[in-house]
């Protein structure tokens, strides 16, 4: 470990042996931690000298300081982890991820089992375990998943196996799934997704209380709608005591993920397929933000079109109207590309869309998780680009 903060406790080691080690090593500094992560990958200088968290996560920086070659390099390789000691259990943060994922899925309905299909199908070196309420559900579920073989290899999918709702915890990765109300087709005006918010928070409350006293230490995946205030409102209710008085002794921000804006980069890129104005967003866009209302997708980072930006968002935005309009709920392209495509890159250290800990809200990006934390890449922003973020950052502030 080595900072810029003396720590009396600990004990004192030399820059050269900190230097010559082949492991990752660990940054340690003690930043507000109503505003800031437990824990992130450093990809840039300036991260060591950084004073609060907000969209500068986001942004590219100079470090205020000359840090050592030897620094430079590490961070180059992404070999340094930044830990806020400010935390009651930042010593979690040196657990190493784990080689071979266990994964535990929790409600079997339309998204929960359709993204359980993505993982049966495409999974490597990953156990896979399922709840659901319903005894019935469960019992299908683990029939037919296990019933999906491939003609004389049938062994190498990766199991499924039924677990007892006390167990939920014992995984890598919890998998939230859970809905308790869709709105029916033909309400096709309302955002659907903050129907949902109240509804949801009540179910995933319940299971963040759970997370608490278990001391879950892997990633609680959230799939739910609507994602991003899903996860502030997790991280609030998984960190109060039972006279709801803050502690951070539960879930740190860090160890949740909103898995959502997949499928609105699978969606963006769809048009960008079928409409020539749009062609540019599948090799040189992105997107960032909730999935839903305030989504921001860029045509281009490196050669932004504002006019197109926003015309595409919001076909990305209405692509589920469209389907909803057919006749059917918009439920099969949000499991696999937000879902099971996600989850399975993020487990590979693969670079995906998620929502993460940015400032205080929860807010989606494209980013990596590996041996050193999350990794978010940072980019010299359009001015009009940089005004839509700030905006979109504003406003999810503002709900919670």
């Amino acid at each position: 470990m080595f900072s810029l903060i003396y720590f009396p406790d600990l004990e004192k080691s030399s820059e050269d042996e900190v230097k010559k080690t082949k492991e990752n090593i660990f940054y340690l500094n003690k930043l507000n931690v109503n505003s800031s992560r437990r824990a992130f990958a450093i990809t840039n200088p300036s991260q060591i000298f950084q004073e609060e968290e907000n969209l500068n996560i986001l942004v590219e920086g100079a470090a205020k300081n000359k840090v050592p070659s030897w620094l430079e390099d590490k961070i180059r390789n992404k070999q340094i982890k930044s830990i806020n000691v400010n935390f009651p259990r930042w010593k979690d943060e040196l657990t190493p991820l784990p080689k071979e994922w266990r994964i535990n899925v929790f409600a079997l309905g339309d998204v929960g089992s359709t993204l359980l299909i993505g993982l049966r199908l495409l999974g490597k070196n990953i156990d896979i375990g399922i709840y659901d309420r319903s005894p019935e559900k469960l019992k299908r579920w683990e029939y037919e998943l296990n019933q999906i073989r491939i003609p004389f290899n049938e062994e190498v999918l990766p199991p499924v196996r039924p677990i007892e709702k006390e167990d939920l915890f014992d995984c890598d990765m919890f998998v939230f799934c859970a809905s308790k109300s869709i709105p029916p087709l033909g309400k096709d005006h309302v955002d659907v997704r903050m129907v949902q918010f109240q509804d949801n928070r009540q179910i995933l409350s319940e299971y963040a209380k759970i997370a608490r006293e278990k001391e879950f230490k892997g990633i609680f995946a959230l799939v739910s709608d609507p994602v991003d205030l899903l996860c502030k409102a997790l991280y609030i209710d998984s960190n109060v005591d039972k006279d709801n008085k803050k502690d951070y002794l539960g879930l740190a921000p860090n160890q949740i993920i909103g898995f959502g804006l997949g499928v609105m980069n699978a969606r963006a890129c769809f048009y960008s397929e079928r409409i020539k104005e749009f062609s540019s967003y599948i090799k040189e866009g992105a997107v960032f933000g909730p999935h839903g209302k305030g989504l921001i997708v860029a045509d281009s980072i490196d050669n932004y079109n504002h006019k197109s930006s926003l015309a595409l968002t919001e076909k990305t935005l209405n692509a589920n109207l469209e389907i909803r309009a057919f006749g059917y709920k918009p439920y099969v392209a949000p499991s696999l590309s937000s879902g099971a495509l996600s989850i399975l890159a993020c487990i590979s250290k693969e670079y995906f869309y998620g929502s993460s800990f940015m400032g205080g809200v929860y807010m989606g990006a494209k980013m990596k998780l590996g041996p050193s934390g999350i990794e978010i890449p940072q980019y010299n922003f359009n001015k009009d680009l940089a005004q839509r973020l700030e905006e979109t950052y504003k406003d999810l502030r503002s709900h919670i």
